[in-house]
């Protein structure tokens, strides 16, 4: 027997306010009930964008601007309860290897073109699957895309995926028209700047670097939606600036952390602003530090090791994340439950003793200056967070004779020398573990993934087959308990070979916003969603 879901969205968030399960107040009112709905939403952000489509870049301005003009199959409220979007229904073949999407019809695109399943098969077979850095992964056993009519669409799967029906949102899969894409080079195509989706907001101006500028799609299918008569998102590149415009008036609310954590906290005790965590379970992240194992001294195991004993974690959770999260301690963050596991993991805690003891073992003595050899560290632009924290692994890793360059560049500039030119010897940013592990964290280390000119892919060049056949079967097991003695194994051999040293799982990035802004948390995907019930006071 098959299993089949059609959920009626207000009904069920209803009955979660009415058992007490959800406070009322982040129950989206409804246009007919929000009688002051409407308003301008002005909100800082940095870095600028390279595309404004979320299914070609999974980095943080394209995951927080695409959601807006592009709707995904399937949206995803609190607990991750999946709810329709463009697909009203679907229904999941007994063995796993089949999904059929009811579509919703009548949609249409911000050109006026009509949604069909075809844009569906498309988006996934010639997008998500090749250009996507999880959807490489996430879709790795999905075959092929059948569109027996306008709005049905089946997904034929090689093996399993029960990951995938947890990455069918706006964010992770948004659907691209094919009508404007098919027979191009996608990556070049120029709607990736000037987006043509279904969803709630339509572009009216993007100055390159500067401002974003959105406004309501007037024939969008969720009638009524979206509440705001404009949407601002302004590129600034200075925090404490950030911060000031928010403390002054001259914008509305500040997403995803874009002010340090220590002014989020002094501003949310000041009246008139609320902070709120909620709305992120589809993103828990963490910070981390990748080493180039193309680099012949990175490639000695021991120098790895030797590094992570040499950075105290706790230092950067406390001192540059204010305690919001815990320490890393294996490749998966700690909110991956039931997989996440510390136990026979090995442990890296900080020991400047332990690390030269180590790069003593590797063969670097000390040399001119008391150095033992030099290395260039490329932060991540995105927040505050890698670039603060790289000033403190800097300094450290000086005390155990490894000289480390900063260097800092535009977001663009990092993502091509990291992941497309590769020259780079260690990398600090955050990334998105995936509310499945299969989701966000196989890409880093299946050898599979080691696709220069892909971002936030492997770019350690790490591959390890006895982790290529733990993450693969993990990917397709349907038993849960089999999965998690699969990921407790990965944990262990991958924390051993240490491509990648976790520095901290981050907890839920705080949302800030002045008491005048409404509903601006509604599902898991909080500002990583459409934003279409937020409405802002006259």
């Amino acid at each position: 027997m098959s299993k089949s879901f059609e959920m009626n969205r207000r009904g069920f968030l209803g009955s979660l306010a009415a058992a007490g399960l959800v406070p009322a107040g982040m129950v989206a009112s409804g246009p007919a009930l929000a009688q002051d709905a409407g308003g301008i939403l002005r909100t800082p952000f940095w870095p600028a964008p390279t595309y404004l489509n979320s299914a070609i870049s999974t980095s943080g301005p394209e995951s927080f601007l695409s959601p807006k003009f592009y709707d995904g199959l399937l949206g995803y409220e609190s607990g991750m309860v999946p709810k329709p979007s463009l697909a009203t229904a679907w229904e999941i073949s007994e063995d796993g290897l089949t999904v059929t999407f009811t579509l919703r019809e009548g949609v249409t695109w911000h050109d006026g073109e009509p949604f069909t399943s075809h844009d569906v098969a498309f988006t996934f077979m010639e997008v998500l699957k090749v250009h996507h850095g999880r959807g490489v992964n996430t879709f790795a056993n999905l075959t092929s895309v059948d569109t027996p009519d306008d709005y049905t669409a089946v997904f034929n799967l090689s093996k399993p995926s029960p990951a995938m029906m947890r990455a069918l949102d706006s964010r992770e899969c948004p659907i691209l028209p094919a009508h404007l894409y098919e027979g191009t080079d996608i990556m070049e195509n120029p709607v990736n700047t000037a987006p043509v989706g279904t969803g709630p907001f339509k572009l009216e101006s993007y100055e390159i670097g500067s401002a974003v500028v959105m406004v309501p799609y007037e024939d969008y299918w969720d009638e009524g939606y979206p509440l705001l008569d404009r949407f601002i998102v302004q590129f600034v590149p200075d925090p404490a600036t950030r911060a000031a415009m928010l403390e002054s008036g001259q914008t509305d609310a500040i997403f995803l952390g874009m002010i340090p954590t220590q002014e989020i906290l002094r501003i949310a005790e000041m009246d008139g602003f609320e902070m709120t965590t909620t709305g992120f379970e589809a993103m828990p992240s963490g910070l981390q530090l990748e080493f180039n194992l193309e680099n012949e001294i990175l490639a000695n195991k021991l120098v790895r090791q030797a590094i992570a004993h040499a950075i105290d974690t706790n230092w950067i959770l406390e001192n540059v994340f204010y305690g919001m999260g815990q320490t890393g301690a294996s490749p998966l963050h700690y909110d991956q439950r039931p997989f996440y596991t510390t136990e026979g993991v090995p442990s890296y805690p900080f020991d400047l003793a332990k690390a030269n003891e180590l790069l003593d073992e590797a063969g670097y003595p000390r040399g001119e200056g008391d150095m033992r050899f030099k290395l260039m560290l490329d932060p991540s632009p995105w927040g505050t967070e890698s670039i603060n924290s790289s000033a403190y692994i800097r300094e450290v890793l000086r005390q155990v004779g490894i000289d480390v360059e900063v260097r800092q560049q535009d977001f663009a500039v990092f993502v091509t020398t990291v992941w497309t030119e590769r020259k780079h010897d260690l990398v600090l940013y955050t990334a998105t573990m995936g509310v499945d592990p299969t989701i966000g964290v196989h890409r880093f280390y299946l050898s599979s993934n080691f696709q220069p000119g892909t971002g936030f892919s492997n770019g350690a060049h790490y591959d390890n087959p006895e982790v290529d056949e733990l993450l693969n079967a993990a990917s397709i097991e349907m038993d849960e308990e089999a999965r998690i003695a699969q990921y407790a194994e990965f944990q262990q051999i991958a924390y051993e070979d240490l491509p990648i040293v976790k520095m901290v799982d981050i907890a839920a990035a705080p949302t800030l916003a002045s008491t005048r802004v409404h509903d601006f948390a509604p599902d898991a995907l909080g500002a990583l969603g459409s934003l279409k019930q937020t409405w802002v006071e006259q």
